[in-house]
């Protein structure tokens, strides 16, 4: 039921009116001033709202949303073709702190789906405040128009990093530098100037399924919801709620913030 639920949603979006990026950065807004406060009511949303944790279909009158927190840090991608919206979300600083990767289906200005990957301690290399100091770090701002990639590229780039789980001969365009940041950590090679987000070949080929896209060219970025197979321990076939957000410049991926949800402590790893 909940691979028709997601693939279902995949559908919904793509065939969503498009949106301006004044209409898309006001629910933004909107949004993390329900997640700063804890009241959904600073949502404006449709008839009908679809809403997801972690890959279940969850009320979201008792959802992570209704949960007051204190933002550290938020970025987000505007996807105006699919009328859609990405925010990675740190709360470092509160009682209980989050990273959280959010995509929201937009109609007509109004919300009618919050999809979310919401990891904290115990998820994999999970760390908020390490994760905080990182990201501020990163260089997200808007590309020049005559220097913009294409959905097409920015797409691409995104899957083949994710394709290239289940085959390690697969080519995927890496900057130099390029930085992973896997839930609180930087992993790869320590050298700046190197490539640090190549990935090792996993024990076995690994099929990235679910994937949900929302693709920002101003931005360069794009997020991909999925699931993540072979990583929790615990779940011999299946995998488990993750989520990809991808930085491009001139068609090769310059950072990868990765966030996996983890039945066991560290996925038992």
């Amino acid at each position: 039921m909940r691979s028709i639920v997601l693939a279902g949603l995949s559908l919904a979006a793509q065939a969503s009116a498009a949106c301006t990026r004044a209409q898309l950065q006001e629910v933004v807004s909107a949004y993390l001033a329900a997640q700063t406060t804890g009241k959904l009511s600073a949502l404006p949303f449709g008839t009908t709202i679809t809403y997801i944790e972690n890959d279940m279909l969850t009320d979201i009158n008792k959802g992570v949303l209704t949960q007051a927190q204190a933002i550290d840090f938020s970025r987000s991608i505007l996807d105006t073709v699919d009328c859609a919206t990405f925010t990675e979300i740190n709360t470092a600083s509160s009682a209980h702190p989050y990273v959280i990767h959010t995509r929201i289906g937009v109609t007509d200005s109004k919300v009618t789906l919050i999809d979310s990957v919401i990891s904290d301690a115990g998820d994999w290399i999970f760390d908020a405040k390490l994760h905080l100091n990182f990201t501020k770090s990163e260089m997200w701002d808007p590309i020049p128009a005559e220097k913009r990639d294409s959905r097409a590229v920015i797409k691409a780039a995104g899957d083949a990093y994710l394709d290239q789980w289940g085959n390690v001969n697969l080519t995927v365009p890496l900057g130099t530098p390029c930085a992973r940041l896997e839930g609180g950590l930087y992993t790869g090679s320590r050298d700046p100037k190197a490539n640090t987000c190549r990935m090792p070949a996993f024990p076995q080929p690994l099929k990235v399924a679910k994937r949900r896209y929302v693709i920002d060219e101003e931005l360069g970025a794009v997020g991909i919801l999925n699931d993540f197979p072979w990583l929790e321990a615990s779940i011999v076939n299946g995998s488990t709620p993750s989520s990809n957000m991808f930085r491009v410049e001139g068609g090769l991926v310059r950072y990868i913030h990765e966030v996996t949800i983890c039945a066991t402590r560290n996925c038992g790893r």
